[in-house]
This record gives C-alpha cells, sequence and structure tokens, in this order.
C-alpha cells in the first residue's frame, strides 16, 4: 500500500498505472473539461469510474466534490448551474448511479439548466458478459437528458466530451449525458481539445415583435407570461414599462429557475399553483403573450376541471421561445411600443417585523424576511408550511430566489449546495420541508466537508401536508386513520438538529418565534453550515 498525504490509500499497482505520463482518455477528458469551463464535478463514482477519479486528483485542475448519494450530485449541479450560469458536470456510476440521480436530473431538465453527466459504464469489451451491473444507459439517459452520446474509443473521447459542453451550453441551458465506458478511460486517447466558441442566444424573428405589438395595442385584455431568460432583472424592468404603457398583466410561472427579486427590483406576480388560483387571475385574459415560456396548465388533473388556467377562446401569442434571446425580445418590443422612456417602478427597501410568542409559519417568514442579509440566494422546497415566505420577501434586501420546476422532491438541499460553491461569499438560506429534507438529507455531510455558508430552515409540520389538502381535492375524500398514516411523518419524529449534528452540520431546534428568531439571526451572521430545525403545530392546514 502506498500512503499519501491527504491520508487516502491506493493499491500500489493501481497508483503506478494512474502515474503515467501517457494521455489515456479519462485526463484528456479532464482536461478538455476544464479547458470549454467546467472547473467543478459532484461525484459518487464507483470502480468504473476510477480512472477519471485518478485523472482528477493527478491534474488538481477541476475541484471535486462528493456526494453520498447521487441525487445529492446532480441537485448540486442543478443549483451551481442556476448561479454559475454555466455547467459543472457529474461523474455517476452506471446505470444504478444515474437511476438514484435521475429525480434531480428531471427537475433540472424542466429547469433547463446546463448539466454535462459523466456516467461510466462497463468496459466494452465486457458488455457482452452481462455482469450484474450492466443496463441500458442510453436508455435511462434518454427521459432526463437534451442530448445523450456513448463513447466509441478513448480517442473519441475529448471530442465527445467538448460536444457535450456546447450541447449544455445551448441556450438556456441543456443536461447532456456522455456515457464512457471504462476502457475508454484508461486507453491511451489524443490530446485535449482547446476552449471552443459557445453557441451565441437566438434572436426572435421581427414578426414576433410585430404580432406582440398588434395584441398590446388592440384594446383587449392583455396577459404576459414569463420564465426562464425573460427573468433577468433587466426583463423584468422592460415588462414593467410594458405594464405602466399598455396596463397589460404581468406574471411569471409558478416555479422559476432564478428570479431577482426584493430591494430595488420590479415586482412581478407569481401565477397560483392551484387551479383555483390562476383560473381567477386569468379570467379575463382574452391574448396570452408568452416569453420564455408556454401557456401554462395544471400541475395535475382534477375531475371535472380543466387542464388549462387560461379561458377558452384565449388567443395565445409566442414573443420568444425558451431558447431564444427573451431579454433583447423585450427591449425591441418596449422600443415598438415607444415605452423606453418609462421609469421602471423598483422596490424600495420594508421590512414586516418580527412576532413573539408561539412559532407558526407567519412567524418564521417574518424573522425570515426581516433578517435575510445582502445579496442572499433563497432556495425554496418548503412546499405548504413556507407559503408566507415568498410574499413577505417582495421589498426585503435584494436576493435571488429559486424554485422547484420540475416538482420532484428531494431538490432544496442539494440545489443549496451547487449554489453555495457557484457563489461561496453569499449567504445561502434553504427553506425545507421536512418531507422533501429527508430524500437528500445526505446534501448536509457536503456542506459540511465543503464549509458551505448555508443555512437550511426546516418547516417541521410532521406530515406531507400537501398530500392531505391533494387528496380532498381529487374527490378521494378518506380521512381515516389509515389514509393519514400514509401522509404523516411522526410516530417516530424526525429531529432536524440530531441529524444535523450527526454530520457535521450545525443544529437547533426552534419551538418559539423567539427561539427561531434568535437562532436564524446568528445564522445570517455567522458563516458556515447550520440547520434550523422550525417545530410547527401538526394541525397546521393553512395555505396561502
Amino acid at each position: 500500500m502506498v500512503k499519501l498525504a491527504n491520508g487516502f490509500k491506493v493499491y500500489t499497482a493501481f497508483f503506478i498505472s494512474c502515474s503515467s505520463r501517457d494521455m489515456n482518455g479519462a485526463m484528456s477528458l479532464l482536461q478538455t473539461l476544464v479547458n470549454n469551463g467546467v472547473e467543478v464535478c459532484f461525484t459518487n463514482p464507483g470502480t468504473s469510474e476510477m480512472h477519471m477519479v485518478a485523472a482528477m486528483g493527478e491534474t488538481g485542475a477541476m475541484r471535486s466534490i462528493l456526494g453520498l448519494f447521487e441525487g445529492v450530485c446532480t441537485g448540486a449541479a442543478d443549483g451551481y448551474a442556476r448561479m454559475a450560469g454555466k455547467p459543472a458536470c457529474t461523474l455517476l456510476h452506471l446505470g444504478p448511479g444515474l437511476s438514484n440521480g435521475s429525480a434531480n436530473l428531471h427537475n433540472a431538465l424542466k429547469a433547463n439548466m446546463p448539466i454535462v453527466n459523466l456516467i461510466g459504464d462497463h468496459a466494452s469489451f465486457h458488455k457482452k458478459y452481462d455482469a450484474p451491473l450492466n443496463s441500458d444507459i442510453v436508455g435511462l439517459s434518454n427521459p432526463v437528458s437534451h442530448w445523450v452520446r456513448s463513447v466509441a474509443t478513448a480517442k473519441d473521447l475529448p471530442r465527445d466530451a467538448v460536444d457535450a459542453v456546447i450541447a449544455a451550453n445551448q441556450k438556456p441551458g441543456q443536461v447532456a449525458t456522455l456515457i464512457i465506458p471504462g476502457d475508454c478511460a484508461w486507453d491511451e486517447s489524443v490530446d485535449p481539445v482547446a476552449a471552443r466558441e459557445l453557441p451565441e442566444t437566438p434572436r426572435i424573428a421581427e414578426k414576433a415583435v410585430a404580432g406582440a405589438t398588434a395584441m398590446l395595442t388592440n384594446d383587449r385584455n392583455t396577459v404576459i407570461l414569463m420564465s426562464n431568460l425573460a427573468l433577468t432583472a433587466k426583463s423584468l424592468e422592460l415588462a414593467d414599462q410594458i405594464n405602466q404603457h399598455t396596463n397589460a398583466r404581468v406574471f411569471c410561472d409558478t416555479f422559476t429557475t432564478r428570479l431577482p427579486r426584493g430591494e430595488g427590483r420590479c415586482s412581478v406576480e407569481r401565477l397560483g399553483y392551484f387551479a383555483e388560483q390562476a383560473t381567477v387571475q386569468l379570467a379575463d385574459a382574452e391574448q396570452l403573450i408568452t416569453i420564455g415560456t408556454k401557456a401554462p396548465v395544471g400541475f395535475f388533473a382534477y375531475p371535472g376541471k380543466e387542464s388549462e388556467f387560461y379561458p377558452e377562446g384565449c388567443e395565445i401569442h409566442c414573443l420568444a421561445e425558451v431558447h431564444e434571446d427573451a431579454e433583447d425580445a423585450l427591449t425591441r418590443l418596449v422600443a415598438a411600443l415607444g415605452a423606453q422612456d418609462i421609469t421602471p417602478r423598483r422596490n424600495g427597501l420594508s421590512r414586516p417585523g418580527i412576532m413573539t410568542g408561539a412559532i407558526s409559519p407567519e412567524s418564521v417568514a417574518r424573522a425570515f424576511a426581516e433578517y435575510l442579509p445582502t445579496d442572499a440566494i433563497v432556495v425554496d422546497e418548503s412546499a405548504t408550511a413556507g407559503f408566507m415566505t415568498y410574499p413577505l420577501t417582495e421589498t426585503a434586501e435584494p436576493h435571488d430566489w429559486l424554485s422547484l420546476t420540475g416538482g420532484s422532491i428531494g431538490y432544496g438541499l442539494p440545489a443549496a449546495v451547487g449554489a453555495a460553491v457557484a457563489c461561496p461569499d453569499r449567504k445561502v438560506v434553504c427553506l425545507e420541508g421536512d418531507g422533501a429534507a429527508m430524500y437528500t438529507i445526505q446534501a448536509l455531510w457536503t456542506m459540511a466537508r465543503e464549509q458551505l455558508d448555508v443555512c437550511t430552515v426546516v418547516f417541521s409540520n410532521r406530515k406531507y401536508q400537501i398530500l392531505q389538502i391533494e387528496l380532498a381535492r381529487v374527490g378521494a375524500q378518506s380521512m381515516n386513520r389509515k389514509t393519514l398514516e400514509m401522509m404523516e411523518l411522526s410516530n417516530p419524529d424526525l429531529d432536524f438538529a440530531a441529524m444535523a449534528e450527526s454530520m457535521g452540520v450545525r443544529g437547533s431546534r426552534a419551538t418559539t418565534a423567539d427561539e427561531f428568531n434568535e437562532q436564524f439571526l446568528r445564522a445570517m451572521t455567522e458563516p458556515g453550515p447550520w440547520l434550523i430545525d422550525a417545530v410547527l403545530d401538526s394541525d397546521i392546514s393553512e395555505l396561502g
């Protein structure tokens, strides 16, 4: 055995083979990725990825961050991309490793985020034996990827790697999955590929501007719905100019990739999650202009209810598709309307004040809005219990709001990891439901290992409250004990503070508003990872 300075031990033969000066596929792959702006890898590797692990260790050019579950790695890559504006890579072990990470890749796919997945596979000559871990990795990749390729030879690997980076950087972003057989990583390869020019964001056609202009000047009730590339701070200002000039109502999607909010930013109304909310918001719409998104539909179908949120007969016009330059489109639309001299209405700073006494969703939300620091990043997976945090921070300190785009829970903690890696100088606050936290609780260990500046607030109402609401909404009215037990997180109760401490994260529990106020204020002013277990009344059933 050889003992390295960092304390890791490896077998002598493996160490010697990986120290060869030959440029194998793994070395050329890693350098190609670094040359093309991919500098962070969230990894949970296995045997088929060992040459890539060795290449990372030998070159030192890419930061490798270990996750204890593949869903942490993929969710972290999503959060990183949202804040860095460029892809990280993941390194996952064969089909089962990819499958473990697929839920958060689904969220990243719906968020249109740039990610490069590196999936190790059996050596090409070994595939025919159908070993226990053999699977159809291409088939598993397709549903959670925009782009998939399996590498044929080690000499193809650098070219395939740069193609994956180019694919990931197609605006607003794509999930690119590169499947790498073991022999393609260890065989001799060719020189790494130098930096390639990234694709430009397509501009919209002039007829799209003309169509939107016609709608906004024909005296019919018009609604604008925006998301993705349309939700920059500048785009929100342009949308506010249009709103002031035409009285068209402006909305953003319910769940957005990244939304700038707070002081100095223009407000935008968020479309309601439930059909009962959204259909009221859009009830008078005769025309709908979409920018960076599509016409809104329900998350689910319900007996006797329509799937579309917009009224029957509403005319729909797309100003900019998801992949097109929305900010340029809005700039041209403002000019066409003659609204460019209107001053955007930017938010002033106004905090709601804290509460004392009993802890509740409102008391937590008020403290959150009161003490949120400037330029914080908020990762929201708080679900029903956190319903007041969003409206109460409309005029808080300037911040970015990241939300669950694909609906697959277990996104919040990993995305907070990625956001903190991308922006180490900014405080990250993760608002997390207790049920969702248990999907990817291992992310706390990575926060501790990397000493990330993340405060996690767990709303512990000890149940899947959204499911109890949905039980009634779909018409399945049974509320007997057996039914409710399938949606409760008690017997035994979960102790999130203890779980956090066990993984190296400071953990505290708040059972009153005063305790939460004190703990959250300290977490906002002291660096490093901290989890606050906000223990709420399990009978709370409010929803905003």
